[in-house]
C-alpha cells in the first residue's frame, strides 16, 4: 500500500517595503528644508518690510498647527489603522500642556504681580505653600519626563481596563469622551492647584531665556517641525513592521485576530499608549508658542476636531491626517477673519463634503485624480 505525503504549504509574507520611496525621501528633505531653513531666514534675516518676510504671527500659527498635525497623526494610528476611535485625545494633549505650564510658571519667579516664589494665581487664592504635585515642576529634565509619563500613564491604565473588559466601536468613543469630561470638571475646580478656569498664562522664561523673542520663537517652531517629522518617521516604521500588521488585521477583523492565536489587548494597548504619548509632547510644545493653557484644551470638541482632521486628510495614511490639520486650521483661521460670522458654516459644509463625497480624505482624491487605487 502506496502512502503519499504532502508537503505543508508555506506561506510567504510580503517583504517589508522601505521606509520612503524615493519621492517620499525627496519630499520629506524638502519639509525639512523649509523648517530647519527657509522658515528661520525669512523670519529673522528678511526685513519686516519685504514681501518675503514671514512674520511672527505666521511663525506661531503655523507652530500651532504643527502641534495639531502630530495629534492628527496620533488618532491616525489608533483610528486609521487600529480602528480604535477616540473622543478624548483632548485629555492627554491638555495633560502634555499642563506639565509644561508648570514648570513655564515656575520659571516666572518673582517677576508675577505679587512678586512672590508662587505662581500669582495661588497667591491670590492664598496658598501658602506649593502643592505635592507641583514638587518636581522647578526642574526642566522632570518635566521632560513628566510629559511623557503623565499622559502616558493615564491612557495604560485607562485603556489597559477599557480593552480587558472588551469595550470597542461606539462604546469605547462614548466612555473615552466621558473621561475627558471628568477632567474637564476636575481641572475646573481652584482646589487642584491648575489654574482652574483661567489656567496658567503670562509665561515669561524657559529655560532662563525669554520666551517672547523672535529668536525664542523661531527655536520653538524648528524644534515642533523636527518632532512633527521625527514622529512620521516613527509612524511609518509602526506600521510597516510585523506589529503594525497586527494593528491593521485588528482593525479589520478582531474575531480573526484572537482566532490566529494572537491576544490584541497588548496591542491594542501599545498603540493607545504611544498615541497618548504623541498627544502630550504635541500639548507640551503648544503651551510655550501659543501662550496659555487653560482647561478649554479638554472640551469634547477639541477632541472631536482630532478625529476631524484625521478623515478629512484621510485615514490610514499618516500623511494624510497632517494635511487635515493645516487645510482645517488654515481654513478656520482664514475665514474667522474674512467671514467672521459665516467661518461655520464653511467648516460645516467642508465636513459634510469630506463624508458624501471624499470618503477617503484628500490624499483619496488626490491619488483618485492622478489615476491610482484611492
Amino acid at each position: 500500500m502506496n502512502s503519499t505525503t504532502t508537503t505543508p504549504a508555506v506561506v510567504a509574507l510580503p517583504e517589508r517595503g522601505p521606509l520612503l520611496t524615493r519621492p517620499g525621501w525627496s519630499a520629506f528633505i524638502v519639509a525639512l528644508l523649509l523648517v530647519c531653513a527657509l522658515a528661520p531666514v525669512l523670519n529673522l534675516l528678511v526685513p519686516e518690510d519685504s514681501a518675503f518676510h514671514l512674520s511672527g504671527y505666521m511663525v506661531g500659527l503655523l507652530g500651532k498647527i504643527m502641534c495639531y498635525a502630530i495629534c492628527a497623526l496620533a488618532m491616525d494610528l489608533i483610528w486609521g489603522y487600529t480602528g480604535i476611535l477616540s473622543l478624548g485625545h483632548g485629555l492627554f494633549f491638555a495633560l502634555g500642556g499642563y506639565v509644561m505650564g508648570m514648570y513655564l510658571m515656575r520659571q516666572i519667579g518673582r517677576d508675577g504681580n505679587y512678586k512672590s516664589d508662587l505662581p500669582d494665581f495661588m497667591v491670590f487664592l492664598d496658598w501658602k505653600e506649593l502643592p505635592w504635585h507641583w514638587a518636581l515642576s522647578d526642574s526642566f529634565i522632570a518635566t521632560l519626563l513628566l510629559i511623557v509619563l503623565v499622559p502616558g500613564v493615564v491612557a495604560f491604565v485607562f485603556g489597559y481596563f477599557a480593552f480587558r473588559s472588551r469595550i470597542k466601536g461606539v462604546y469605547f468613543s462614548i466612555i473615552t469622551q466621558a473621561l475627558t469630561f471628568a477632567a474637564l470638571l476636575l481641572f475646573f475646580r481652584n482646589e487642584t492647584g491648575m489654574g482652574g478656569n483661567n489656567g496658567f498664562t503670562d509665561f515669561k522664561r524657559i529655560l532662563g531665556l525669554p520666551i517672547a523673542t523672535p529668536g525664542m520663537r523661531m527655536t520653538l517652531f524648528v524644534f515642533t517641525g523636527l518632532t512633527l517629522l521625527g514622529f512620521y518617521l516613527f509612524a511609518r516604521w509602526l506600521v510597516g513592521s510585523k506589529f503594525g500588521r497586527v494593528l491593521q488585521a485588528v482593525r479589520d477583523s478582531e474575531s480573526r485576530v484572537m482566532f490566529c492565536g494572537y491576544n490584541p489587548l497588548p496591542y491594542k494597548l501599545t498603540i493607545w499608549t504611544i498615541s497618548a504619548v504623541m498627544c502630550g509632547v504635541a500639548g507640551a510644545l503648544y503651551v510655550p508658542q501659543v501662550g496659555i493653557i487653560n482647561p478649554g484644551e479638554m472640551s469634547t470638541a477639541a477632541s472631536i476636531e482630532m478625529a476631524v482632521w484625521a478623515a478629512v486628510g484621510g485615514r490610514a495614511t499618516l500623511v494624510g491626517p497632517i494635511a487635515g490639520a493645516f487645510i482645517v486650521n488654515g481654513a478656520k483661521s482664514w475665514l474667522t477673519v474674512a467671514f467672521p460670522e459665516f467661518w461655520l458654516y464653511f467648516l460645516g459644509a467642508l465636513f459634510i463634503a469630506v463624508t458624501l463625497w471624499m470618503p477617503q480624505g484628500v490624499v483619496g482624491l488626490v491619488k483618485k485624480l492622478r489615476g491610482g487605487k484611492a
